[in-house]
């Protein structure tokens, strides 16, 4: 007997057993993600030094782990109709933590840098699609906003916590060291999570080897990746990874190289940015959380939201970098121009919406997939543009307002193409549980 599809089931609520504790794991599982990310740029400086690298040959290193990024997001989250994103997270925790074991060897140059960064993007790509794949089984529609916050709060929170750690470390022990810093801390995870996690009640069944599934309904996946709702989030989404890769490459060396910062000074500011950004996505989750859990519509939806907070992002990015004097720079960093980061929550929730349980996975993964593209190009053209300035300050200047120019079109597309309900509705897309039905 085939076992019941997820309406025949009965509701969750958010504070079910083991709800909040699987997204605190996820949440952790993203903090060592985006420290593996920014331990590249934090040891930037001492690594062009020794291995003799300029800023763009330092930028393809960053942008070599964007190189199967993308392939990689698509190919596993269209596994997760068959296999269970349990797995799929343990295999990806143990996959990037043994790519950061090379960088350990002396002897380990430019090449080996690129091959172990192709390697951990491989291994990251699908971390934040099929993350939220497996939080999705524990909580319905309605109450997506919060969990998911707090889901990419781990992105802010492992660059804040690895920018004075790894810091330490690279003084201490040496840049290497600070490869070998996360890769530890990714065997620790992998290790609570093959001990400790299971599927929610609400995740989808997963497929026989024919590929069936007892409730294989709803829109064709063609038809829900070409909604305008999708396309919108996709490239507001495209133009965040842009913004964050951007950081997590450039600003230290903008604030060590081109304003003579201190190595610690550096850290810390980067560290400050992050947290604002964790609390710039808490804040949006907590906000969000109240309207969405209503009965009645909110009248000011969170897709609305997020593409209104890109365009000041993109204001912010212009008084950080062009227009505002030194002393407004960390304040900025620290507040407005952190203020594009809820779009990656809106643009989740709303893909999740449109798509129907089954292929969600395979939604979420495509449209991180694509959207990563951005975080590929950023490095590679910003770094372009302040080596062909020929002055640091004045090619920075250029790229920021080229990353400013990038958030605001995106939110204008956002505030006037997002609609999931209405792109559910058109789709015919499941209404799940917690869902309001559309109103016109």
């Amino acid at each position: 007997m085939r076992s019941a599809g997820p309406k025949e089931r009965p509701a969750l609520a958010a504070h079910a057993p083991g709800a909040w504790p699987t997204a605190r794991l996820l949440l952790l599982f993203m903090v060592v993600n985006f420290a593996d990310k920014a331990v590249l740029g934090l040891a930037g400086p001492e690594i062009m030094k020794e291995l003799g690298l300029n800023r763009q040959e330092f930028g393809s290193a960053q942008a070599a782990f964007y190189a199967l990024f993308s392939l990689s997001a698509i190919g596993v989250s269209l596994l997760t109709r068959r296999i269970r994103s349990t797995v799929l997270l343990l295999a990806m925790a143990l996959a990037w933590s043994a790519a950061q074991l090379p960088m350990l060897w002396p002897a380990a140059g430019f090449g080996v840098l690129i091959a172990t960064r192709v390697l951990l993007g491989a291994a990251e790509g699908p971390a934040a699609p099929v993350a939220a794949h497996h939080l999705y089984g524990w909580f319905p529609q309605r109450d997506r906003t919060l969990p998911t916050a707090v889901l990419l709060v781990g992105a802010a929170a492992g660059v804040a916590l690895a920018a004075p750690a790894l810091t330490w470390v690279i003084a201490a022990w040496g840049w290497r060291w600070a490869f070998g810093a996360v890769e530890l801390a990714g065997l620790a995870w992998a290790l609570v999570w093959a001990l400790r996690a299971r599927e929610g009640p609400l995740a989808p069944q997963v497929a026989d080897p024919a590929g069936r599934v007892a409730y294989d309904t709803g829109p064709a996946l063609g038809r829900i990746l070409t909604a305008p709702s999708v396309l919108a989030a996709g490239f507001a989404c495209f133009a965040v990874y842009w913004q964050i890769s951007a950081q997590l490459t450039w600003v230290p060396d903008y604030l060590h190289t081109a304003l003579g910062w201190s190595s610690g000074a550096t850290g810390l500011a980067v560290a400050l940015g992050s947290l604002a950004n964790a609390a710039v996505l808490l804040t949006h989750g907590l906000l969000a959380r109240r309207p969405t859990a209503g009965r009645t519509r909110p009248r000011l939806l969170p897709e609305g939201s997020g593409a209104g907070l890109l365009m000041l992002g993109a204001a912010a990015a212009v008084a950080v970098f062009v227009a505002g004097p030194p002393w407004l720079k960390v304040p900025m960093m620290c507040g407005p121009m952190a203020l594009a980061a809820p779009m990656m929550t809106v643009g989740q929730t709303a893909c999740a919406r449109i798509a129907p349980a089954h292929r969600r996975g395979a939604v979420l993964g495509t449209v991180v997939g694509l959207s990563s593209v951005g975080a590929v190009i950023s490095p590679l053209v910003l770094g372009r543009i302040v080596d062909g300035a020929g002055e640091a300050v004045a090619g920075y200047e250029r790229a920021w307002l080229l990353t400013a120019a990038l958030l605001a079109l995106s939110g204008t597309l956002a505030a006037v193409f997002l609609r999931p309900e209405r792109d559910a509705h058109r789709l015919g897309t499941p209404v799940e549980q917690g869902s309001q039905p559309y109103r016109a």
